[in-house]
């Protein structure tokens, strides 16, 4: 983490309690400052060096016979005053990563400009943030988190807009060179085999990952996370699959595993925003970047926190255009009240026409292009045969479900065109198994 000192003199500031502070000194104190809860005795004459506002406050409380000063809703609390006191002091003070943006929002509020004293605090935090911090992967994150509770000053300021288009940037950078620290608990690719003198080595992996940004920024809290990565995009120069995964690896730490959880009275309002914001920042390949098995997954959670409709039906467009990949067990959408039935099927129906419909107009672009042989038309539908087979699948699964009416089975059965079930052993299997369970209902 990068720091920066300032000022040589020895710390002798003090604490009497929980809300008293003051210098030890030969001089008495002149003036008290309060900031929230606390009370610094201090000396005028360090203070007015640097601070025109506390020129004008001290001025102020002078002409109405008062030794107090109020500093109403300071930004950064007592322990960014203190920073600042210290400076005039001359006093020894560390600035990093936590505190530098409370420091900075402080030093704006007592106006510590150039105009005052040359090189006076806001001068020297700006070139330690732009010298140090922004040209950090880490420390760029950390200060970016802190600005939250200093809103609106650290915003005002642009250091938010900045740590963003910092991060941002860093993720661009080709990958051979990053030189910096970065979290990766992700599984990596197998090392190469090496032969040397007829002898296989495996070599451990150097290379950076083109992922190798996406745990850190998962820390961020959403607003920010969606800043970053609205930033990220804007850029155009990162890879769909990568923000696709990026989206996957914060869902997964941040969204509950546990039903109850998820929808909580607590987290309820959370989750949905959550949900939300991961489907706008969705490539907009429509999908093809994220897994069907994460969409699909993200649907099931989008239904139960209550996500709006566009939302809803931007997952289910994006699904459709996947749904070859999709498996049994990640179509079993729970069907919600007033349905019956155990899954929704009406809504796996409706996922199923979106896919014909774009694979319609797909069979109608190319053949508009050139003419499509028989062998090609029949290779051009491969994905459509895995569809008609987890379908297939599928159907054998929801026919175990009594409320399950024949016509909503049917129809669904029928939403496979016939060149995408040449065998239909898997369709056999489901209409048996539904009769099996008609009958024993009966």
């Amino acid at each position: 983490m990068k720091f920066m000192k300032l000022g040589s003199k020895p710390d002798t500031f003090q604490a009497d309690g929980k809300c008293i502070r003051y210098v030890v000194s030969d001089l008495a104190t002149d003036v008290t400052i309060i900031v929230g809860e606390v009370k610094f005795h201090l000396h005028k004459f360090p203070l007015m060096s640097k601070s025109n506002r506390l020129q004008k406050l001290v001025l102020k409380a002078s002409e109405e016979n008062s030794d107090e000063i109020d500093m109403v809703d300071f930004p950064g609390g007592p322990k960014a005053f203190e920073i600042c006191a210290k400076f005039c002091y001359g006093m020894t003070v560390t600035l990093n990563a936590y505190n530098v943006v409370a420091a900075r929002c402080a030093a704006e509020y007592l106006e510590m400009t150039e105009d005052v004293d040359r090189g006076n605090l806001i001068f020297k935090i700006e070139v330690f943030i732009n010298s140090s911090i922004l040209r950090s992967w880490k420390d760029s994150i950390i200060v970016l988190q802190t600005t939250k509770s200093l809103l609106p000053w650290s915003e005002n300021l642009k250091i938010v807009g900045r740590c963003i288009d910092s991060i941002a940037s860093k993720t661009s950078v080709d990958p051979a060179n990053v030189t910096w620290s970065y979290t990766y608990n992700r599984k990596l690719s197998a090392p190469e085999i090496i032969v040397k003198g007829g002898m296989k080595y495996q070599e451990k992996i150097e290379s950076v990952p083109k992922d190798w940004w996406v745990e850190d920024i998962c820390e961020l809290e959403i607003f920010l996370y969606k800043r970053v990565m609205t930033a990220v995009k804007s850029k155009g120069r990162m890879d769909g699959a990568i923000i696709g995964e990026a989206l996957k690896t914060y869902a997964v730490r941040w969204l509950p595993d546990s039903v109850d959880a998820l929808i909580s009275d607590v987290h309820s309002w959370r989750n949905k925003l959550l949900v939300e914001t991961i489907v706008c920042l969705l490539p907009s390949d429509k999908g093809v970047s994220c897994s069907c098995s994460f969409l699909l997954k993200l649907l099931k959670v989008a239904i139960l926190v209550g996500v709006d409709d566009s939302a809803r039906e931007d997952l289910m467009n994006r699904i459709s255009l996947k749904l070859d990949e999709a498996s049994v067990k990640d179509l079993l959408i729970p069907a919600r009240s007033p349905q019956t039935t155990i899954y929704d099927v009406g809504m796996v129906h409706s996922i199923v026409n979106q896919c014909m419909i774009n694979e319609k107009c797909s069979q109608d672009l190319d053949l508009g292009k050139n003419d499509v042989g028989c062998t090609d038309f029949v290779l051009g539908h491969g994905s459509l045969l895995s569809v008609g087979k987890v379908i297939d699948g599928y159907l054998e699964e929801i026919a175990r479900d009594p409320n399950l009416s024949l016509a909503s089975f049917i129809d669904l059965a029928r939403s496979i065109p016939e060149f995408a079930r040449p065998v239909h052993d898997g369709l056999y299997k489901a209409i048996d198994m539904y009769l099996k369970y008609i009958c024993r209902s009966i």
